[in-house]
């Protein structure tokens, strides 16, 4: 399998869920499936089935996490010379002409996405539209209602 980049702050995030889910999670529903055996017959123990439950997706979520972190190339955007161009981790301020409005969006791999935080995957259209470009370049993104012309006004590597 090929190596899938992430950000620093992205792997931190995962080992942090995975030192939750190992140290606490699992501990807790351990617990309660041992209570939930005590109270007998285990046929009709809804207790224990939703423990059983928790625990099947406890245990996915962990392989899950430990599969994308070996798979993982962990990029740190700040010891990588990218002489102004934007890149994999870099912060680009944009400035949208069809709505008039400014956005700030950093440019993660794919399990790191999430718009409203301003997080945008590399395989995005924005993002590949982006990338290479340098500020007071303006990047062309093809959407479903129309090409937006973002003009990149600062790119920081944070």
């Amino acid at each position: 399998m090929s190596k899938v980049p992430l950000t620093v702050r992205g792997a931190e995030k995962l080992r942090a869920e995975l030192n939750e889910l190992k140290g606490v999670a699992r501990p807790q529903v351990i617990k309660a499936i041992a209570e939930a055996r005590e109270h007998g017959d285990l046929k009709e123990n809804a207790e224990y089935h939703a423990a059983r439950e928790q625990q099947g997706f406890i245990e996915g979520r962990i392989k899950d996490i430990e599969g994308k972190l070996s798979h993982a190339q962990i990029i740190d955007v700040t010891k990588v010379h990218a002489d102004g161009r934007v890149i994999f981790g870099a912060t680009v301020d944009v400035y949208e002409e069809e709505s008039d409005e400014e956005h700030t969006f950093q440019i993660v791999g794919d399990d790191e996405a999430d718009i409203k935080e301003g997080l945008i995957s590399v395989s995005s259209p924005m993002s590949r539209a982006l990338v290479g470009k340098s500020e007071g370049d303006v990047a062309v993104v093809d959407t479903p209602n129309g090409p937006r012309h973002m003009e990149i006004l600062s790119v920081r590597y944070v």
